[in-house]
C-alpha cells in the first residue's frame, strides 16, 4: 500500500472519529443543560418536572454510551466526565429530597469517580435549600439539611484513597467544608434568634396576664 493510501485511510479514521466526537460534545451539552434544570426545579419544589428531565437526560446518557462502544476513549478521556458529574449531582439531590436515601452509581448508570464528584456538589445544593429554608422559618428542616451535608463531607473526607486518587476531589472537599461551616453559622445565628425571640414573646405574654392580675 502507498504512503498516499495509508494517509488516506488515517484521514477517514480521524474524520469519522471527528464527527463521533462532536456528536457526543452536543449531547453533552444537552444533558447537562438538563441536569441543571432539574437542579434549579427541586429547589422549586417542583420534583415532577424535576423527574422528568432527569428522565430525558437518561436518555441522553444511554446514547452517549451507544456512541462509545465506537471509540470508548471518547467516552472516558475526560470529555463527558463533567456530564456524568451533573447529572450525579441531580439524580443524588432528588432522592435525598425525595426519599431521604443516598441513591447508588450503579442505579443511575454513572462512573464512581463521577459519583463521588457529584456527591462533594451535593453540599452547595444543600446550602442554597438550607437557606431557602431560614428564610421560609423551617428552622428544624434547615437544621435536618445541614447535617446531611455534614454527614457527606465526613464520609467522604474520612476515605484517604478517594481524596488521593480521585482528580479534583479534595479541591471539591475544600470549597465543601467552608460551605458546611458558613451554613452552620447561618442554622446557629437563626436558631439562637428563634431561641431569644420565643424567650421574649413568652416573657411578654407573663408580664400582660401580670398587668391584667394587678
Amino acid at each position: 500500500m502507498s504512503l498516499e493510501k495509508i494517509l488516506d485511510k488515517i484521514r477517514g479514521e480521524v474524520l469519522r472519529k471527528d464527527a463521533v466526537r462532536q456528536k457526543i460534545q452536543m449531547i453533552a451539552r444537552k444533558t447537562t443543560r438538563l441536569s441543571k434544570q432539574a437542579i434549579f426545579f427541586i429547589h422549586k419544589d417542583k420534583v415532577d418536572e424535576a423527574e422528568n428531565l432527569l428522565r430525558e437526560a437518561s436518555i441522553h446518557l444511554d446514547k452517549l454510551r451507544e456512541l462509545s462502544k465506537m471509540y470508548p476513549n471518547l467516552l472516558y478521556g475526560g470529555i463527558i466526565d463533567s456530564v456524568f458529574e451533573e447529572y450525579s449531582e441531580a439524580q443524588i439531590f432528588i432522592n435525598l429530597i425525595k426519599d431521604e436515601k443516598f441513591i447508588n452509581p450503579e442505579k443511575i448508570g454513572v462512573p464512581s469517580e463521577c459519583y463521588v464528584l457529584g456527591l462533594a456538589d451535593v453540599i452547595g445544593e444543600l446550602r442554597r435549600r438550607s437557606l431557602d429554608l431560614i428564610r421560609k422559618g423551617r428552622i428544624e428542616a434547615a437544621e435536618k439539611s445541614l447535617n446531611v451535608m455534614e454527614r457527606i463531607y465526613v464520609e467522604i473526607t474520612s476515605y484517604d484513597e478517594l481524596l488521593l486518587l480521585i482528580p479534583g476531589l479534595r479541591r471539591k472537599c475544600d470549597i465543601a467544608r467552608r460551605i458546611v461551616e458558613a451554613t452552620r453559622g447561618d442554622v446557629t445565628t437563626e436558631v439562637r434568634r428563634k431561641v431569644l425571640n420565643d424567650a421574649m414573646r413568652e416573657l411578654e405574654k407573663a408580664l400582660r396576664s401580670r398587668i391584667k392580675r394587678d
